[in-house]
């Protein structure tokens, strides 16, 4: 996207981040208009440079503060069921890819093959993306990750990352390869 940029406006990306900067502004919504209307740029190029300005995407923050974030203000307690999720999906392969975001970790093989949000206090969402899943009580409709999973878990305590979970998340790992 650097590289894009550079080549799209003739500055780089730390040259955008000063100019936005200067401006003082508060609000995302304001940085967009600004390089949209005063500078020509494109949503994409425009959100991007909003988001390095403020500092508020996922690639800005260390990963291991991101999941500190994601498992704080009592989310704490489920941090053991993120952690037994990763040393599950370990031993599927080496070729997993960690991916921590701001609300959630994306693993990935080829392409994501399940998404750990902690949902709520009370929960983690798993997402999973299948070729083809038949819904049961506990494997249900992708939920809120709409077409990022096409299928969601919730689990609420450790004992629930069982043999039957184990199986979905190998299933989705072994179709994203």
């Amino acid at each position: 996207m650097e590289k894009g940029l550079l080549e799209k406006t003739g500055a780089t990306l730390e040259e955008w981040v000063k100019i936005v900067r200067k401006e003082n502004f508060e609000k995302h919504g304001q940085i967009m208009k600004f390089l949209k209307e005063t500078h020509g740029f494109t949503h994409g190029f425009a959100n991007f440079v909003a988001l390095k300005s403020r500092e508020s995407d996922a690639a800005s923050f260390d990963e291991e503060d991101l999941i500190a974030n994601q498992y704080s203000k009592g989310k704490e307690h489920l941090k053991p069921i993120y952690e037994k999720i990763l040393e599950v999906v370990a031993d599927f392969g080496s070729d997993v890819e960690v991916a921590p975001k701001k609300s959630a970790v994306s693993l990935r093989r080829k392409r994501q093959f399940a998404l750990v949000q902690p949902s709520t206090k009370t929960r983690i969402d798993l997402g999973l993306k299948f070729d083809n899943a038949k819904l049961t009580d506990r494997l249900e409709n992708s939920g809120p990750f709409g077409s990022m999973c096409t299928n969601r878990v919730q689990v609420t305590e450790l004992s629930q990352v069982d043999d039957e979970l184990i199986g979905w998340l190998k299933l989705a790992y072994e179709q994203a390869g």
